[in-house]
């Protein structure tokens, strides 16, 4: 990279979990706080982008976000407006519970405001326990399936992927944990909305840069012009990546600045 690349950055993109907080420690540096707070005062534009839901995205004392990047992309939204809303079709919703049922696996439903499952099992419990989340259950949960729904958690594994898809024309798979799935709509996905953002700030690709390390953030690394992968990021991700940056419980983002004089 030259130094040119990183003199034209004007917004960056982070990942939550794996690449902002620690998924052992399960909170944010000091250090890492502090490097959003100095991006922020240099005048860059920062952004999250998580396969989280926005009611438990976490608030980062003194950090003011410009945009969310929520349910991979398929809400994005800033404090003061929506950028860009993509549901799951309502029919592939349906059809996706019942897939899963017949494989009998409960699945959790995201609306814009709330989190309804149908019943828990262990890998879904311990996929919400990454963001301190507890499942709940929906008592009106075919109601919600009607509402537009952005995203679907369940467990899952991979050789399960296509019984759970079957029938599924507008939704896929996406992925940061080998447990679990996020279900997405099919032409949804952190690359789409970062497109979205950078249009909404009239930014071009190459005026971005993005930080992430699970499989999920794949589309999201190569929809700037530079995305780093996390020292803790798999194998596939730093294969995608244009760069590398150290380990998240190594404040791996903080260096990566400094060296590269973002900050």
């Amino acid at each position: 990279m030259n130094q040119q690349n990183f003199d034209a950055i004007k917004i960056a993109f982070f990942d939550i979990d794996g690449t902002l907080v620690d998924m052992n420690k399960k909170v944010i540096t000091p250090r890492m706080l502090d490097t959003l707070i100095q991006l922020k005062q240099k005048g860059l534009r920062i952004c999250i982008a998580t396969g989280r839901a926005p009611m438990t995205i976490p608030h980062f004392p003194g950090v003011d976000f410009d945009a969310y990047l929520a349910f991979n992309a398929s809400y994005c939204y800033t404090k003061d407006t929506d950028i860009f809303r993509n549901p799951i079709p309502t029919s592939d919703v349906q059809t996706i519970i019942e897939n899963a049922t017949r494989i009998h696996r409960p699945v959790s439903l995201a609306s814009a405001t709330r989190l309804g499952a149908n019943g828990k099992d262990q890998d879904l419990v311990e996929y919400y326990a990454f963001s301190k989340q507890e499942v709940e259950i929906a008592e009106d949960f075919e109601a919600l399936a009607k509402e537009e729904i952005y995203q679907i958690m369940m467990g899952c594994y991979e050789n399960e992927y296509a019984s759970v898809l079957n029938g599924v024309k507008g939704a896929k798979i996406t992925a940061w944990w080998s447990r679990a799935v996020d279900i997405i709509p099919a032409n949804g996905g952190k690359g789409m909305g970062i497109e979205k953002v950078l249009a909404y700030y009239h930014l071009t690709k190459e005026q971005a840069i993005a930080f992430g390390d699970g499989t999920n953030d794949i589309e999201m690394l190569q929809a700037v012009g530079i995305g780093v992968a996390m020292g803790n990021a798999t194998d596939d991700v730093k294969a995608a990546a244009d760069d590398l940056c150290g380990n998240v419980a190594d404040d791996g983002i903080y260096y990566y600045c400094k060296n590269h004089h973002i900050l």
